[in-house]
């Protein structure tokens, strides 16, 4: 059974990717990571599809980041390390369609390699965003520099050093700039679905290459931080032994701000 279920709407020329995995909170584990990239690559071939809409299944989390149990095998260098989520946007698989995420319920970890490269968020009142890297003695880099594009560094810094304890509501995320509209809980896929639809009836040629030319903005950046980030992983990362430990050890408190 398929971890990613793509519809496409030819009418309106919208499809809508959607993370399946509920029962493990859209967490993506190595088959998902390589369907996510299969699907944006297909999606590029699409012409059918002129706008995408990307959300999670089930209103408990739109994705938790990489599946605990994946298990990722590493080169034994600190020079080489392998990372299945930089693979799993649509960026990084050449879409330069757009691609609005609808967020319901907990957006946290790795799910913001997704967020970085959607377009823009929709999310619903109940959706939540946080950064628990720190907190399970993980450093954040991918993460935080992809939020620190699209955030105000103090609003980044707050969420990845505060990890677990502290989490982001849809109505401070808009404030913020991080998401651009909050809905009614559990309407988030309808509202970035019509928006979707509008963008899909503008001229593909101007669209896709207003696309680019935003990414452009953003990419050079990118690239330098990127090449910064596998040797902060190396020297900051707790063993993974310990980082398990303290995964089992966390507490359920955490204040929503």
């Amino acid at each position: 059974m398929s971890t990613v279920r793509l519809a496409v709407d030819e009418d309106s020329g919208v499809a809508v990717v959607t993370l399946d995995r509920p029962a493990r909170l859209n967490a993506i584990d190595l088959r998902t990571a390589k369907e996510l990239g299969r699907t944006w690559r297909a999606l590029r071939f699409d012409d059918r599809v002129r706008a995408v809409v990307l959300t999670g299944s089930g209103r408990r989390a739109f994705c938790t980041g990489i599946d605990r149990d994946a298990v990722v095998p590493q080169p034994n260098s600190p020079y080489m390390q392998d990372d299945p989520l930089l693979g799993v946007g649509p960026k990084a698989n050449g879409l330069w369609k757009p691609v609005v995420a609808a967020v319901e319920g907990m957006a946290c970890g790795g799910a913001f390699y997704l967020l970085g490269e959607c377009d823009f968020l929709v999310a619903g009142a109940d959706a939540v965003f946080f950064d628990p890297h720190t907190t399970y003695g993980m450093v954040s880099a991918y993460e935080s520099m992809l939020m620190a594009q699209r955030m105000p560094y103090g609003e980044v810094a707050r969420m990845v050093l505060m990890g677990g304890a502290e989490r982001l509501s849809a109505r401070r995320a808009y404030e913020v700039g991080l998401v651009s509209e909050v809905t009614e809980p559990g309407a988030a896929s309808g509202a970035a679905t019509d928006c979707a639809a509008v963008i899909a009836g503008y001229p593909t040629e101007a669209v896709q290459g207003s696309v680019r030319a935003l990414w452009a903005a953003r990419e050079a950046g990118l690239a330098l931080a990127f090449a910064q980030a596998p040797h902060l992983i190396s020297l900051g990362n707790l063993p993974s032994a310990r980082q398990a430990e303290l995964f089992a050890a966390r507490r359920a408190e955490f204040r929503t701000r």
